[in-house]
């Protein structure tokens, strides 16, 4: 007969308390000495011996706490730190992915943290990461100002930042080409014919932002295009942000011939929102996503490979670990153009 689950909620006894060495000490027969050899696989214990504290510990369900060791004892502990801004954005995701790969490799242990774009956060995660004695940090920068970090730094604590580059710090960068892959999208546009050409971004103001809005401005110029300012709109990154700024475009008297995004998130509200026109504009998004070739008209985009971005912020956080003293320097990972159809109908046909 089974106890009811009500039993066992009410029940006053007090949680069995995690197994300790001297309880394996206890239960074996033998010395808290002798349970550190064996735990330590260490030599000096006979097999017999040896055999009788695996049992225990078997038995008993005991676990070696390796971060609290290594902490006791002023030891590496093996592991490495990624602060991104949310673990559920897929860019986000395929960094760690890419980066726990890599640690894996070494044999080191992958803690990864959420900012939530938010300053406080970053800075209170990586005090807490470093206190945990992490031996190395990956971050996707929240914050206007990491000078806090340059006495980390010049103990030796390898710091790689990703996606942005760092504020008040010289250290180790990985970014995208940003300026570059939105400069490709804009000259695909254009050379279907499109003159204007809205734009749908997250903040401006951040790296990321400021440098796809220049390649835009940029490209633009370069073909002697007047910018329409009033075709961009900006700090879209919510959801019904980017589909109210998609909704004001289509109404407007003349509306945008196509659309650019600068990010996934965005591109998929924009596209959401575009489903009750029939007036189709084409469109090109930066950063490729899930399903985006299985749309009725597939989406054209500026693709990257965020699992390469952290593959090389591992190696290169690696190979500051094992020593490496070559000068600091910036990575820009490449992007690509995939053509795939919404990126190609002309003026005439949107």
């Amino acid at each position: 007969m089974s106890t009811p689950a009500s039993s066992i909620n009410e029940s006053n006894d007090p949680p069995f308390a995690r197994p300790t060495m001297q309880d394996v000490a206890n239960a074996a027969g033998v010395s808290l000495k002798t349970v550190s050899r064996v735990v330590n696989n260490e030599p000096r214990v006979d097999d017999r011996t040896r055999e009788r504290v695996h049992q225990a510990i078997a038995q008993l369900g005991f676990r070696r706490n390796d971060i609290a060791r290594s902490l006791r004892q002023g030891q590496a502990s093996s592991t490495i730190g990624l602060i991104i801004e949310d673990i559920a954005n897929p860019f986000y995701s395929s960094i760690a992915r890419g980066l726990e790969r890599v640690a894996q490799k070494y044999n080191y242990m992958l803690i990864i943290s959420n900012s939530e774009e938010n300053a406080l956060r970053e800075r209170e995660l990586v005090n807490a990461l470093l206190s945990r004695r992490v031996e190395g940090l990956c971050i996707v920068p929240a914050g206007s100002d990491h000078s806090y970090l340059s006495a980390e730094l010049r103990m030796g604590t390898p710091f790689i930042f990703l996606d942005r580059p760092p504020m008040q710090l010289q250290t180790d960068t990985i970014v995208l080409d940003n300026r570059g892959g939105t400069r490709q999208a804009i000259k695909h546009l254009l050379s279907y014919g499109h003159r204007r050409i809205a734009v749908i971004q997250g903040d401006p103001r951040v790296y990321t932002g400021a440098e796809r809005i220049a390649g835009y401005y940029e490209t633009l110029a370069e073909h002697g295009i007047p910018c329409d300012e009033t075709l961009i709109y900006s700090n879209c990154d919510d959801a019904r942000q980017a589909q109210q700024a998609t909704h004001t475009l289509m109404n407007l008297p003349q509306p945008p011939s196509a659309i650019f995004s600068t990010s996934n998130r965005i591109s998929i509200a924009v596209l959401r929102a575009l489903r009750s026109y029939t007036f189709q504009p084409a469109f090109v998004g930066f950063d490729d996503f899930d399903l985006a070739d299985m749309l009725p008209v597939p989406v054209t985009v500026i693709a990257h490979d965020p699992a390469e971005m952290g593959a090389r912020a591992g190696e290169i956080l690696f190979a500051r670990l094992a020593g490496s003293n070559v000068p600091v320097q910036q990575t820009i990972v490449p992007t690509q153009l995939i053509v795939r159809g919404s990126g190609e109908l002309r003026p005439s046909q949107a």
